[in-house]
């Protein structure tokens, strides 16, 4: 835990409050107002605080040692031993106003303040900037050690600025120095105390200037007291909107005040808060030399940031004629170089010159809520145009999108047209194919026609019929048959040659027997019956020689007849077998003419869901372009509604200043940016559609 060492302002305040308070003419009975002695003890004691600020040996810190984290920077305490008389009369003063802080504070706020204006001892200012900022017993002190074993976000900005702050002071230049450290402690406990500040650079020097008074814990108290108590907080707030505030008073205050320096301010586009910034955020102490800086916040410690309108405007009032001749970089360079060391001799000049300044707190409220509702209207306006804003890039979005959705879509068109060309040819040549399957079914069934008619033919005529030649097998058999008839006939001829050589033999045999029978009628009849007999025996014979010969005929006749009916049982079977040919062949025509139906009926189907497809594609397209030109007329009548609430704004005179006007500029660049992209695709889609499509 970080010890709090006594600086030796507060030893000499412990010592001057025991013995004022054993005096009796300071104790608490004293009358309310001041006496005639302390009047004149308080003239001293402004003449001895101008000393004081003149000698730079009292601002020297005190470079000894302290204990744990805590320390107190302070004047050398070599200068108690040369304290004057009136240095002793401003001690006692000031230690009886502390050791009596609530009874005088309540009675004697106003005396208070005159004597913080003409300064506060510089031994007395630890405790009482301390009792003016109500921060001696803040329950927060209690967490500092805990603070300082956490990590904060902040720590890397906090140690970057670190050598920034008061880098020519003794107690803060050096890298990684005590004082260094101390101020890397307390921001760092401010940052995780306040998170939605964190850390803000110009608060540094606030705490750099307390820790040159106080340890580092009283320091953070402090410090948290003026961030909640003195408007800090809200300057120092990522939005800096006090700090807009602060700038928008003062500007007003000038143009009331000094409006030549305010018009020649507009003329150089000089912004007020170019050069006053600083002064609100540090409270001068990045302006003045620490002298006229601690003075100045005193006077802050006990008014707030009104002195901070007045010190400010004193000063433009001084440096009136100066800044009226210069532009604005000699103006910028006139209040880095010129005014800072205006007031070196001593502050007294510029605190009264600011207390000459007319500061109307009702004023000040008033312009309060005039800047309120300025930033109201603004941030309406704001909001008004991030909404146009984000309407416009849903728009650019939009037509992206609608761009890629045309281009696909064109190459969509593309692509089915191609298709469609492509399963027109198709078509083509199914339908070609289809043109040949139908002749060679034609050509079929003509075939088939004949072969049922040549069936019908083959078994009318089936005895006589041989519309084919025979195999090699039929003209072997043939060939057989035509040997078989061939010997049987040879075997006819020769029995009928031998049946002739007999009829032509019983012929001669009977020519014999008539001649021998001519006289046979004048033998005896014992003859005759000899020569009857053997009548009756040629006659047997002659019959038996007939009989044979008719038997032969009759064989021979068996043969021919059993020749002629082989020969038509070959030629039956010849029929027959043609015939199954024939029925084959019908039947493998019919299972072909099967197979072309079949072709031809799913070439049909084909041809249908082909021609169904393309009406389905160009249906969908059709809708898609469709929908394309509903979104081109709805950004059509968003640019319109666009350029009406364009014109409302410039009629009801919300969008007049310069970068309303800059973006209204930008709004009609993209609305003629948006009218032309939509033109260009109007004319897209209309060269699209009428671009004959070729199949």
């Amino acid at each position: 835990m970080a010890s709090q060492v006594a600086s030796p302002s507060a030893s000499l305040h412990t010592t001057s409050s025991s013995t004022t308070l054993s005096t009796p003419a300071l104790s608490p009975s004293s009358p309310a107002q001041l006496s005639p002695d302390d009047l004149e003890l308080l003239a001293k004691l402004e003449e001895q605080n101008r000393l004081l600020e003149t000698d730079s040996k009292s601002l020297r810190s005190v470079n000894g040692s302290r204990r744990n984290s805590g320390s107190s920077l302070v004047s050398s305490s070599s200068a108690s031993s040369n304290l004057s008389h009136l240095e002793e009369d401003s001690w006692i003063l000031w230690g009886r106003i502390v050791n009596e802080w609530e009874d005088v504070r309540k009675k004697k706020e106003k005396q208070v303040k005159e004597l913080v204006r003409k300064g506060i001892p510089h031994h007395f200012r630890a405790i009482v900037w301390q009792l003016l900022c109500s921060a001696q017993s803040m329950p927060i002190k209690d967490q500092y050690s805990e603070l300082l074993k956490m990590t904060s976000p902040c720590e890397k900005l906090i140690r970057r600025d670190i050598a920034r702050t008061y880098p020519e002071h003794d107690f803060f230049k050096e890298k990684d120095s005590l004082g260094q450290e101390v101020l890397f402690n307390v921001m760092k406990a401010y940052s995780l105390v306040d998170r939605e500040v964190g850390y803000c650079q110009g608060s540094a020097f606030i705490v750099g200037l307390l820790l040159m008074q106080m340890p580092e814990e009283e320091a953070f108290c402090v410090f948290v007291k003026l961030m909640q108590d003195y408007r800090l907080r809200e300057l120092f707030k990522p939005s800096m909107a006090e700090l807009g505030l602060c700038m928008y008073q003062f500007e007003c205050m000038i143009q009331e005040h000094l409006p030549e320096l305010y018009v020649h301010f507009q003329s150089q586009s000089f912004h007020t808060s170019m050069y006053a910034s600083s002064w609100f955020l540090t409270i001068f102490l990045t302006t003045f030399p620490l002298p006229i800086a601690t003075r100045i916040f005193d006077i802050f410690m006990s008014e707030g940031l009104e002195i901070v309108f007045r010190v400010g405007l004193a000063l433009l009032q001084t440096n009136q004629a100066e800044l009226l001749q210069l532009d604005m970089e000699g103006m910028l360079q006139h209040f880095q170089k010129v005014i800072p060391h205006q007031f070196d001799s001593g502050p007294d000049k510029l605190i009264q010159a600011s207390y000459q300044v007319k500061y109307n707190a009702k004023k000040m409220k008033k312009l309060e809520k005039e800047y309120t509702t300025i930033k109201t209207k603004e941030m309406e306006e704001q909001v008004e145009i991030k909404r146009l804003r984000t309407e416009n890039r849903l728009l650019k979005q939009r037509i992206e999108t609608l761009e890629k959705e045309s281009a696909s879509l064109a190459d969509r068109l593309i692509q089915g047209q191609v298709t469609r060309a492509q399963e027109a040819e198709e078509n083509y040549l199914i339908k070609r194919e289809l043109a040949t399957i139908r002749q060679q079914s034609d050509e079929a069934n003509t075939k088939l026609e004949q072969a049922e008619s040549t069936i019908r033919e083959l078994q009318q005529q089936q005895q006589w019929r041989n519309s084919s030649l025979p195999d090699e097998e039929n003209v072997a058999r043939l060939q057989e048959e035509l040997i078989a008839v061939k010997l049987r006939e040879a075997e006819a001829l020769t029995g009928l040659k031998e049946l002739r050589q007999q009829v032509k033999d019983l012929e001669e045999h009977w020519q014999r027997h008539l001649a021998r029978t001519t006289g046979r009628w004048k033998d005896p009849p014992r003859k005759n019956t000899v020569n009857e007999l053997q009548d009756e025996l040629m006659t047997v014979r002659l019959r038996e020689a007939e009989t044979q010969a008719e038997l032969k005929e009759t064989k021979q006749r068996m043969m021919e007849m059993e020749t002629q009916s082989q020969i038509n049982n070959n030629h039956l079977r010849r029929a027959e077998l043609e015939v199954n040919s024939l029925q084959e062949k019908v039947q493998y025509l019919t299972a072909q003419n099967k197979g072309l139906l079949a072709q031809l009926n799913e070439a049909k189907r084909r041809q249908a869901e082909i021609e169904c497809k393309s009406k389905e594609e160009v249906m969908a397209a059709r809708l898609r372009e469709a929908d394309r030109i509903a979104a081109v007329a709805e950004l059509q009548q968003h640019i319109a509604e666009l350029e009406i609430q364009k014109e409302e704004g410039k009629i009801q005179g919300q969008l007049n200043k310069s970068d309303s006007n800059q973006y209204i500029r930008e709004l009609k660049d993209q609305i003629a940016e948006l009218h032309h992209e939509v033109s260009d695709q109007m004319l897209k889609r209309t060269e699209r559609l009428l671009r004959p499509t070729h199949f």
